[in-house]
């Protein structure tokens, strides 16, 4: 069976399209997210102005000295700044064992929303923690700013969608993401010579599953991303012209009772000439309203619940607390399994 991330069209629900259209696009999403999980989005809306300062920004904060970087860094549990390179484990946030343990070279910054945008909500300063915005960098803030703003609108746009893909009311998931947690990760994969081995098992960003509902994705089109399919292989994608990548969280694995997939991933830059061809990417993650319990949707219980309800604060810290605090998460059993299920080319 080939693998495929399927191009799909958003502009229906992006302009309010003919219900036809709609229909039509949510059947699309409906098959893509119950085979593969992940998506490749056009017609997003997204002006290319926009995604190009981004960009620019980015280069700009990880163009930095390391010393002048490291500044940025906010001590756990908040989910804010600068993580240099092999500080963080991706896969110690599933819960496997067999799981690899290698520290991740990435460098990353975080931003998201913070308790000050929902001055009306008493807000978890943990949860929604203020952000750090470097000050070498004038341009950082008003850029990341605009396309965090674009990535939220896009995100919301998909929960939409999804409502209908899963024949549910419209609006079904609005309660739960009207202050959703939302984060931006900058990711960052090209490093100075000599601060990596350059070895056949190196590794990125270690195999994992995101954390919330769904994450979109700006990339580079530059191998690395690579994610497992039902064959049990690794399966690389890059991003087509204007596309933005999307796929599904745990929590959405949850939500649907595994009708729709948390597909495992990874990141394996390129090394040519010895050196890491640079990547870069920036993930954003509509992980849901922090106090919101998440329980099977009444669409997907059919035989049983695969899951107990947990609250998205709850699943985030434990998940956090794997990949950015190197804490093995020991409370996800029936994830731990479906992820040794996918290594194997099962389908739990």
């Amino acid at each position: 069976m080939t693998f495929e991330v399927p191009i799909i069209d958003l502009t229906a629900f992006v302009t309010d399209g003919e219900p036809d259209a709609r229909a039509a696009t949510a059947r699309a999403i409906d098959a893509a997210a119950s085979t593969v999980g992940f998506m490749q989005i056009v017609g997003h809306g997204v002006p290319q102005p926009i995604l190009d300062d981004f960009a620019a920004a980015q280069d700009g904060f990880f163009g930095l000295d390391l010393e002048v970087k490291k500044r940025y860094r906010v001590p756990p549990p908040i989910n804010r700044g600068y993580s240099p390179p092999k500080s963080e484990s991706l896969s110690l946030s599933l819960g496997v064992e067999q799981a690899s343990r290698m520290n991740d070279f990435f460098e990353a910054f975080n931003i998201g929303v913070a308790a000050s945008a929902h001055p009306r909500l008493e807000l978890s300063i943990i949860d929604y923690a203020e952000n750090v915005w470097p000050q070498e960098v004038p341009d950082f803030r008003p850029a990341v700013s605009a396309y965090f703003a674009e990535a939220g609108r896009v995100a919301r746009t998909l929960a939409t969608a999804f409502a209908q893909a899963l024949e549910l009311p419209a609006g079904y998931f609005d309660p739960f993401i009207d202050h959703s947690q939302d984060v931006l990760r900058m990711n960052n994969y090209a490093l100075p010579p000599g601060t990596v081995d350059l070895d056949g098992e190196l590794t990125g960003m270690g195999e994992h599953t995101d954390y919330g509902i769904l994450t979109v994705l700006w990339a580079d089109q530059v191998a690395g991303l690579q994610v497992l399919g039902a064959d049990g292989g690794w399966h690389d994608v890059a991003p087509a012209d204007g596309a933005l990548l999307v796929n599904l969280g745990d929590l959405m694995a949850r939500w649907t009772n595994e009708r729709w997939l948390s597909t495992l991933h990874r990141v394996k830059p390129p090394v040519v000439n010895g050196t890491i061809a640079r990547r870069r990417s920036a993930a954003y993650f509509c992980d849901g309203n922090a106090d919101a319990v998440i329980s099977t949707l009444p669409s997907c219980i059919g035989e049983g619940s695969k899951y107990e309800p947990v609250s998205v604060a709850e699943h985030l810290r434990v998940k956090l607390a794997g990949s950015r605090y190197l804490q093995p998460n020991t409370n996800a059993p029936r994830e731990a399994a479906r992820v040794l299920a996918a290594q194997r080319g099962e389908r739990g």
